[in-house]
């Protein structure tokens, strides 16, 4: 982002997790409280990038395990006459989907407990942070009208 830059920048979303990266804002009297909001805010998104890169890279690789499987099962090859890749039904593509959701269930389990705990962390921070400087200015107000 450009030094002028006063707020958060979302980039285009990553090929391997497809999630927006973020680049935070860093002001340049970031209090220790601030800082600790951004940190929390930057692990959970480093977190959720490598969860999501993760799991989409096994997702695209055990699906191709299982369309080839099932072609050679059925005597096809990857690529018809054509040179189109082979496809599957949906109701046969519905069982993969199904059993990899099944496989994958205590990953996804564990990974949503860890984002409901990271989000309660940064929901507490941003309203500690809301809270000192809605007093800070309280007190800047206060100090603006006795003069």
């Amino acid at each position: 982002p450009p030094a002028h830059s006063h707020s958060d920048w979302i980039g285009p979303p990553d090929k391997h997790s497809n999630l927006r990266p973020i680049i935070f804002y860093v002001p340049p009297e970031e209090s220790a409280l601030e800082r600790r909001l951004r940190e929390a805010r930057q692990e959970a998104q480093a977190s959720n990038q490598r969860f999501w890169a993760r799991h989409n890279r096994a997702f695209h690789q055990e699906k191709e395990e299982f369309i080839y499987s099932r072609l050679k099962a059925k005597g096809l090859e990857m690529r018809d006459e054509s040179g189109q890749k082979a496809t599957l039904n949906a109701e046969e593509m519905a069982d993969f989907y199904k059993d990899f959701l099944s496989k994958n269930f205590k990953k996804h389990l564990q990974y949503n407990r860890d984002w409901y705990k990271r989000n309660f962390r940064i929901t507490f921070l941003m309203g500690q942070v809301a809270l000192v400087r809605a007093l800070r200015w309280l007190r800047r107000r206060k100090k603006n009208v006795e003069q």
